[in-house]
């Protein structure tokens, strides 16, 4: 079983900053891949931002130059950090890895949600 758990998610003012965590656990052979999605109420579930095996960063237009994800391998880890918030940021952002996984009988793609954190932003 893969596990993935999220950390980090608080009540800010507006202008403030927050550092999410997400980290992986279990039957991990690599990770392919590890991302943040956020849903806020009303709306659907939508990418803030995602990172490859190979580094490469991905991010949603609204949260360029105030987001970074980052990664620390050797804990499979992946860190959101998240600046100038304001209330268009509240929402729950959820964790999502792609994953190879060890099975008795090899290796398979594997895909795990987190169980999401609340970031909400006062004015």
């Amino acid at each position: 079983q893969v596990q993935v758990v999220e950390s980090g998610g608080g009540l800010v003012q507006a202008g403030g900053s927050l550092k999410l965590s997400c980290a992986a656990s279990g039957k991990i052979f690599g990770i392919n891949a590890m991302g943040w999605y956020r849903q806020a109420p009303g709306k659907q579930r939508e990418l803030v931002a995602n990172i490859t095996s190979g580094g490469s960063t991905n991010y949603a237009d609204s949260v360029k130059g105030r987001f970074t994800i980052s990664r620390d391998n050797a804990k499979n880890t992946v860190y959101l950090q998240m600046n100038s918030l304001n209330p268009a940021d509240t929402a729950v952002s959820y964790c999502h890895a792609r994953i190879t996984a060890l099975q008795p009988w090899g290796v398979m793609p594997h895909a795990s949600w987190g169980q999401g954190t609340q970031v909400t932003v006062s004015s």
